[in-house]
């Protein structure tokens, strides 16, 4: 495993319950600004075998971004659960629900 998919484990891993980040923003905080698709095939590939928090990674828009409607429901019931909004067109408020870490993870 490389060492920046282990940062993104880990800050996605860090992600509490809710709150939201975004797939940008845990790239940029893993090292790479630019990898944003890189962290979703990480989070594709590693979410079950590292009990990862996958439905509290959204888009830079605040979107739930799966385009599966039940995969979205899905995501928008378990951040429900968790107290954060999504509206009718799966949007979240990320100036209400945006965690941001401290620096630790680089």
């Amino acid at each position: 495993m490389t060492p920046f998919t282990e940062r993104v484990i880990a800050i996605i891993q860090g992600i509490p319950e809710g709150a939201v980040m975004t797939y940008g923003q845990i790239a940029a905080l893993a090292g790479n600004h630019r990898a944003a698709r890189q962290v979703v095939r990480i989070l594709h590939s590693s979410s079950r075998a590292y009990a990862l928090p996958w439905h509290r990674v959204v888009n830079a828009r605040g979107e739930i971004a799966l385009r599966e409607d039940a995969a979205r429901n899905e995501q928008a019931s378990y951040l429900e659960a968790e107290g954060v909004a999504v509206d009718g067109r799966g949007r979240i408020d990320l100036e209400k629900y945006l965690f941001t870490p401290d620096d630790s993870f680089g």
